[in-house]
């Protein structure tokens, strides 16, 4: 099993992201997208039947899903970005927005960041907050569960669009900005250069809280299916620790506000 190199790690706290392949085996991306595809209500082998560009499948907690969820690769990488003790393990891969071929508009292609604690209204995600110290949330994650080309709705990332959302949060002190709050600020990051989240099947996208992402049309043959869980946190995230002893998670914080230098090439 590769360990996380500091290059990586440097990387990561830099550009939001650490792609990390094999993440999971293809054995078992297959055998979760068996049970995904009956749950579409799509003929796999009959493209007449997929009528949508998006269908939502949601909290699938079955044992093929924990297992890809957590394999020994995976939990050693969050160790390694978030902090031993401090992550909760996952027990569901959360919603599963599975991208059909088509020339229609997805409707859900708009530049956001995921949101990590209730607001006024539980019930509405719109409402949800984020705020600087990523309360709720340690990572977003992009599980890989096909194939996943340029043409086949790869999720859009903007690399190192979280530092600046750290300074969008910093003033906004512990209640943070609701999710369509965010999304009406993202101007500061429409330079960054974008990325695309493609790989095959048992890739995951380990992404900083703060990540700038976006869906997009599928203009290839086979549909995509990707889950987006977040990783949840066991300890909160601190950006003032005594004994400086900062998760990447934390460091990346920390250099959006200027609070840390650049990490050295070694990391």
């Amino acid at each position: 099993m590769a360990e996380i190199s500091d290059v990586e790690v440097g990387r990561f706290i830099e550009e939001g992201f650490l792609r990390l392949d094999g993440a999971f085996p293809r054995e078992l991306a297959d055998e979760c997208r068996a049970i995904l595809w009956r749950d579409t209500g799509c003929d796999e082998g009959n493209p007449a039947t997929w009528t949508k560009p998006v269908v939502r499948l949601n909290q699938y907690t079955q044992e093929p899903f924990r297992r890809a969820a957590n394999t020994p690769r995976l939990h050693a990488a969050f160790d390694r970005l978030v902090g031993q003790g401090r992550w909760v393990p996952c027990g569901s891969l959360g919603t599963f927005p599975v991208r059909f071929p088509s020339p229609e508009d997805p409707g859900d292609a708009g530049w956001h960041i995921d949101a990590g604690f209730p607001g006024d209204n539980p019930g509405d995600f719109f409402s949800w907050r984020i705020n600087v110290s990523s309360k709720g949330r340690a990572l977003l994650m992009l599980f890989l569960f096909s194939d996943v080309g340029q043409d086949d709705a790869p999720t859009r990332i903007r690399v190192g669009s979280h530092l600046d959302i750290a300074r969008l949060l910093e003033p906004e002190g512990d209640s943070g900005l609701t999710f369509m709050e965010v999304a009406g600020r993202l101007d500061s990051t429409v330079e960054r250069p974008v990325a695309f989240a493609s790989g095959e099947a048992g890739t995951v996208y380990l992404c900083h809280p703060f990540l700038v992402h976006a869906a997009q049309p599928h203009h290839g043959t086979r549909p995509r299916f990707m889950a987006q869980p977040p990783l949840l946190t066991r300890q909160a995230v601190q950006l003032h620790r005594d004994d400086g002893a900062y998760s990447p998670v934390e460091r990346a914080i920390r250099l959006g506000l200027g609070r840390e230098s650049p990490p050295r090439q070694g990391g």
